[in-house]
């Protein structure tokens, strides 16, 4: 059999399908009750009366929040469940979204968005592990960049949605209309449709069922001599540390870039609240092809750590460019920060998949936790150094690009010390150890077995 056969296209793809665009759909309504605290700050400077410092550490604060579940929730959907973790923490962070359109003063705010930032954190990490449980290793990186376009798509959907909100009421109700999505859409079809194993789900074919089990089997034994491994491991493991910091910087310059973007791109074009919102969603567009391009590619070629360098360093240099043209060439500006955008994003798939590789699975739950947690803390240090830059150079966004720019260079570069552990070895053939021809040697035994029993 041809190594470029695919055995999973004969089975089925119900789970491509289903699993992962609930999963996306949940992600979405998430990211934009943390981040549309962006099209907000202009009314709570002028109500609540908070410099661009105060505005970057109220958008920031959700992160530290955001370090309380995480790894309790990628241990819990590992031992426990990832459908209920999940459902639960919908329906928790749908009140304080809410709560966030009644606050009075600096410190409501702050402590609304603190504990938003708790009730999201485990979300992450357990859907991360829940699809750790339907894909195998050679398909992860596409699966985690196709599930991990919710980030782009979330952008785009919450940027015109609350230019418009905001062009017929104010920031009360942006939350207050927002923060009723979890209740309306999220809870429901996450509830109905998420299964935690293929074996629980009856819309999973037998013949899928058992392409699935078989690759994760064949994952599982290359970790069969460290199932003994506990979260001390994971603690003393120097992969996942440098995993983090690489994950600490990207959010330093993501969220740095997300938080400030609508406030930047209202800068260059001096456009209304509604035209804010359709032009920042541009970006957004051209990030989820870079996503879904950039994880084809690294699961091609298996050099997922060389793939997340590319994406950094795109997106450092395209953002320095795109604030040094923001005065002269605005259209210029906004094309060249679309492509900043598209390179903070496009590391995702290949990063993951790198993640998944460097640890044993029995802690990947674990694992994954702490990088997003102490990782997500950069969510916390881009939008507030970002703003005190801003104030201590009186409003301009030039020295703020840089030092988002230096981080996500920085993070392309350190995850090059990851090569070895992340990257997936390559056979003579270009594929993985594991080719398509063994793959479906594997279902075919699986199969086998199943008949016989």
């Amino acid at each position: 059999m041809s190594v470029e056969t695919n055995p999973a296209a004969n089975v089925g793809n119900a789970r491509w399908k289903r699993l992962i665009p609930v999963a996306i759909i949940v992600y979405i309504i998430s990211f934009m009750d943390r981040t549309n605290i962006g099209f907000a700050l202009n009314g709570l400077h002028q109500d609540l009366h908070i410099d661009a410092a105060q505005q970057g550490l109220a958008a920031g604060i959700f992160f530290i929040g955001y370090l309380v579940l995480q790894i309790p929730g990628g241990h819990l959907a590992e031992h426990w469940s990832a459908k209920k973790f999940v459902g639960i923490m919908v329906l928790v962070w749908g009140v304080l979204a809410v709560l966030s359109g009644f606050i009075q003063n600096f410190g409501q705010l702050l402590i609304v968005r603190f504990f938003l930032g708790v009730a999201e954190a485990g979300i992450w990490p357990a859907i991360l592990v829940l699809i750790s449980h339907w894909f195998p290793a050679a398909e992860r990186a596409r699966a985690y960049a196709f599930w991990m376009m919710n980030i782009a798509i979330a952008s785009i959907i919450t940027a015109p949605l609350s230019g418009w909100i905001l062009s017929f009421s104010d920031w009360r109700w942006l939350f207050i209309i927002e923060g009723l999505f979890p209740f309306v859409i999220a809870a429901p079809l996450w509830w109905a449709l998420i299964a935690d194993h293929p074996r629980d789900a009856k819309w999973c074919s037998p013949e899928e069922r058992a392409y699935i089990e078989a690759g994760l089997a064949a994952d599982a034994a290359e970790h069969a001599q460290q199932e003994h491994l506990n979260i001390r491991h994971v603690m003393a493991n120097a992969a996942v540390w440098r995993l983090t910091l690489v994950y600490f910087l990207i959010q330093i310059g993501f969220y740095g870039i997300n938080i400030w973007l609508p406030h930047v791109i209202k800068t260059m074009t001096s456009g209304s609240s509604l035209a804010v919102g359709f032009i920042t969603a541009i970006p957004y567009v051209l990030a989820m092809v870079a996503l879904w391009y950039n994880a084809k590619a690294a699961d091609r070629t298996g050099r997922y750590s060389t793939h997340v360098l590319l994406s950094m360093a795109v997106g450092a240099v395209a953002l320095v460019l795109s604030v040094a043209t923001g005065d002269s060439a605005p259209f210029l500006a906004v094309a060249l920060i679309s492509v900043a955008v598209a390179g903070a994003l496009a590391y995702d798939g290949p990063f993951w998949a790198a993640a998944s590789r460097a640890m044993p699975a029995v802690v990947a739950g674990s694992a994954m936790g702490l990088i997003n947690a102490v990782g997500n803390l950069g969510g916390f240090v881009g939008p507030y150094v970002g703003g005190f830059l801003q104030d201590a150079t009186h409003g301009s966004f030039m020295a703020t690009s840089i030092f988002l720019a230096c981080c996500l260079l920085a993070a392309g570069l350190v995850m090059l010390t990851l090569r070895r552990g992340g990257d997936r070895p390559i056979g003579k053939a270009g594929t993985g150890t594991r080719t398509a021809a063994s793959e479906a040697d594997a279902v075919h035994s699986t199969e086998a077995t199943r008949r016989n029993r």
